[in-house]
């Protein structure tokens, strides 16, 4: 290896060689014997007009050129559909691929070509990897909000490819690559690598796509910065183990994600459910955590309730729908209820609570203040339990859904409920089993019949009431920001009133001749403008439509607040289950 000439600018290596020798072996290293450095002169020598000095390049010489960064859209600026359609084709035929005709059908079919098209549908194509760079010749040119990868049998050369084209033109906000079995370690780091950069994508799909040991290290790096991901789904993708722990000890940093689903994961009762429960206490940002069809147990719904009671603000939504859970894990969940401030669902359909189990939770649950829905199909209740979902359901000023479905409900239980929703006025759904079930009074049948009619006319009847509260509330609202409008206006007329006073007798003596009458109306106008905001509030109050005083009291005073509910009312309505997830019904 040699230094480049300017480095060394007076004399040549022969003199540094001769220099060099001149000196003992202890003065000077062998590497400066052997030429390779200039030498440093002794202190008694720097001043010699002979000495060695290092001088550097000027500034020109150092800055040779500059290549300026590639644009990734310098090819979609007034691009059309037909341009598009021909750079694909060339490139598959530059490839030795064949162009895929669901492609080319919905590259025909875009419209705007200047902003994010809704879709770029490739589910259950065969995408090897030249199919995959033909790819490019798209994204390069078009952005769009989803694309599908779903069952696309990617092998770790075309993920690769593929998620490099995604982060490289932010292609999508929302990406899904589920039932893909083999993109293997280099995919996933090239998924991970995109999680890590682009700031678009919002939601990840990767449901039935192993996440092995190998491979979780460079998702967790990413998730432990991720900047734009809100939405991640990892179902059924092996993270039991050494993955799951890598992942939950990242996202404990994550201040961006809002929904993780875990379902089918198998994940036991120990250090999967330690994991978990030290991520809630931690990670505050999290909104939905759906953990359904794993095998988290009693020990494991210690775990995950002890960071629960930490969660002030954060988890809306906790699903544990098939976990093997008994009334002995509902203990810990009636320690936690009254500690969280954000849970508003909580789903714990198909599993063994019973009526034990339920008689447990009733006084965690009466002690919350944030639950709005809850899930209980199938926890193998009787009549006990629902005289004790019952005694809940009557204290609770702000619960909006409850499900009872698959459960062994009789005439008893369905009195209990019944009875219940003649105090209760926040609750507008109750699932229960449109058939009754067996007695042995054959007359009980008819009875069970009328009994679920009254439930369901009671949460109709609540439903009125809440839709009329939310109606007076809005009138309230629309009136208040009528008087202040009103009183500009008042303002406004008083003030030109007074100049057109002012212009000389003859238009004072119209004024007064003309204009009396509406100058009354306008003081008139003006006086009641200025009445407060309280007072027309109160006159709309009382104006209200109901039908009778008691009834408009009842609105007032009884009817769930819908600032308790922080979806709308239609919203609530239309909600079709109480499961996030796709499976549960």
């Amino acid at each position: 290896q040699s230094l480049p000439p300017e480095i060394v600018s007076a004399g040549t290596t022969a003199e540094i060689k001769s220099d060099a020798n001149q000196k003992s072996n202890t003065e000077a290293p062998a590497i400066e014997r052997a030429g390779l450095y200039p030498t440093v002169e002794e202190e008694e020598d720097k001043h010699k007009p002979s000495g060695k000095r290092v001088t550097f390049p000027s500034d020109e010489d150092i800055v040779s050129g500059a290549v300026e960064p590639k644009d990734p859209w310098r090819h979609a600026q007034n691009v059309t559909v037909e341009e598009i359609l021909s750079s694909y084709k060339q490139g598959c035929q530059k490839l030795n691929c064949k162009p895929i005709p669901k492609v080319l059908k919905q590259i025909q079919e875009l419209k705007d070509l200047t902003q994010r098209n809704e879709c770029l549908d490739l589910k259950g194509e065969k995408l090897d990897y030249k199919a995959c760079e033909s790819l490019e010749e798209i994204l390069k040119r078009v952005q769009f909000k989803v694309i599908d990868l779903e069952q696309t049998n990617l092998d770790e050369d075309g993920a690769s490819a593929l998620f490099d084209m995604i982060e490289y033109y932010e292609s999508a906000t929302h990406l899904n690559i589920s039932f893909n079995k083999h993109i293997g370690t280099r995919g996933w780091q090239a998924a991970a690598h995109m999680m890590r950069k682009t700031s678009s994508l919002q939601y990840l799909d990767a449901r039935n796509t192993p996440l092995l040991d190998h491979s979780a290290p460079f998702v967790a790096r990413a998730l432990r910065i991720s900047g734009s991901l809100a939405v991640l789904h990892l179902e059924n993708a092996g993270l039991s183990g050494r993955p799951l722990m890598l992942l939950a000890t990242a996202l404990k940093m994550n201040m961006n994600l809002r929904e993780l689903y875990l379902a089918d994961n198998k994940l036991n009762g120990l250090q999967d459910s330690a994991q978990l429960g030290n991520l809630l206490k931690f990670n505050y940002n999290i909104q939905i955590l759906d953990l359904r069809n794993n095998h988290i147990l009693d020990s494991g719904l210690a775990y995950v309730c002890e960071g629960l009671k930490e969660q002030r603000k954060g988890l809306v939504t906790l699903v544990l729908w098939n976990n093997q859970l008994t009334h002995n894990g509902m203990s810990y969940l009636a320690a936690a209820l009254p500690c969280t401030q954000s849970l508003e669902t909580l789903n714990l359909g198909h599993n063994s609570v019973g009526n034990e189990g339920v008689h447990k939770l009733k006084d965690g649950l009466i002690g919350n203040r944030s639950v709005l829905r809850l899930g209980l199909a199938s926890t193998k209740l009787s009549c006990e339990g629902a005289v004790a979902v019952a005694e809940f359901i009557a204290e609770s000023p702000r619960l909006l859904r409850l499900d009872l479905r698959e459960n062994e409900i009789k005439t008893g239980g369905l009195m209990a409920l019944s009875l219940a929703l003649k105090v209760n006025t926040s609750l507008l759904r109750l699932d229960l089993d449109r058939e009754p079930k067996k007695e042995t009074v054959k007359s009980f049948i008819e009875t069970q019949r009328a009994l679920l009619a009254e439930i369901q006319n009671g949460c109709k009847r609540n439903f009125i009431l809440a839709k009329e509260k939310e109606e007076t509330e809005q009138k309230m609202r629309q009136s208040a920001s009528m008087a202040e409008i009103a009183t500009e206006e008042g303002t406004r007329e008083e003030e030109e009133e007074q100049t057109s006073e002012e212009k000389g007798d003859k238009q004072e003596k119209e004024g007064e001749e003309g204009g009396g009458q509406t100058t009354e109306n306008e003081g008139e106008t003006s006086s009641q403008s200025g009445t407060s905001p309280e007072t027309i509030v109160h006159q709309t109050t009382v104006e209200s439509d109901s039908d009778t005083e008691d009834e408009e009291e009842e609105v007032l005073s009884k009817a769930p607040s819908t600032s308790d509910s922080s979806p709308d009312l239609e919203e609530l309505l239309l909600e079709a289950s109480l499961e996030t997830g796709r499976d549960a019904p």
